[in-house]
């Protein structure tokens, strides 16, 4: 398995509050998938989309981004064409809000991971709402944990045994629910920072997560993981 990273410049042709930053980068994506017609069923299938993005850099201390100012979304994927497309199609996209201007790609290399930590929200869908409201930490942990490892097998297309420590600290960043906009509605979320053990399954997992995403809703912008080696 091979974590790929795009990084595109957009050229913001409107003002976006911050707010709702990942929902007007994942409708250029959603668009830009849209221009092919296979790609456009495999956006709208209930799968693993197998790629995550982060926000706008540089962040906007009046949490404003700019119209006519220059911007990088990093998007990850562990999907090889899916990669070579977006490092194609996406510098020469553009939407109402926004517009693709150069993009490069590259190959994340494996070394031993020592901490993962969110750069966006990790979401955990729950028909009941947030999961602190009704779920104990053990549902949650659970919750990271399986997720990870479905995604492995639906990826590799093995049975990874599950009996085997993640990490080793597992760290809330924030104190209070973090809000984004998603459609008609605001999610709740949270930042994590999770020391990985030193253990090869933990090590594939957090590997793959860094293309992936942690939890739910990756492919809105959400559970987008960086990294620190040892």
């Amino acid at each position: 398995m091979q974590v790929f990273k795009i990084r595109l410049k957009l050229y913001l042709l409107q003002d976006i509050p911050a707010n709702q930053v990942q929902e007007k980068i994942a409708a250029f994506i959603d668009t830009g998938l849209a221009r092919q017609t296979e790609l456009l069923h495999f956006h709208e299938e209930n799968r693993y989309k197998n790629y995550c993005f982060d926000s706008l850099y540089p962040p906007e201390r009046d949490k404003i981004y700019k119209k006519d100012q220059i911007y990088t979304v990093t998007i990850r994927t562990v999907d090889h064409a899916l990669a070579n497309y977006f490092s194609e199609v996406y510098k020469n996209h553009y939407t109402n809000e926004m517009k693709g201007l150069v993009t490069e790609i590259c190959i994340l290399p494996k070394k031993m991971i020592e901490f993962l930590y969110s750069l966006t929200p990790v979401v955990l869908k729950d028909e009941q709402g947030y999961w602190r409201d009704h779920m104990a930490l053990e549902q949650f942990e659970e919750r990271l944990k399986i997720n990870l490892i479905k995604k492995w097998n639906y990826l590799t297309g093995e049975k990874l045994q599950e009996d085997f420590p993640l990490y080793t600290l597992l760290e809330f960043l924030n104190t209070s629910p973090v809000s984004t906009k998603y459609k008609r509605i605001h999610l709740l979320g949270d930042k994590l920072r999770l020391q990985i053990a030193d253990h090869e399954s933990a090590q594939k997992l957090a590997y793959m997560s860094l293309g992936t995403g942690m939890l739910e809703m990756n492919s809105r912008g959400y559970g987008y993981v960086n990294y620190r080696w040892l």
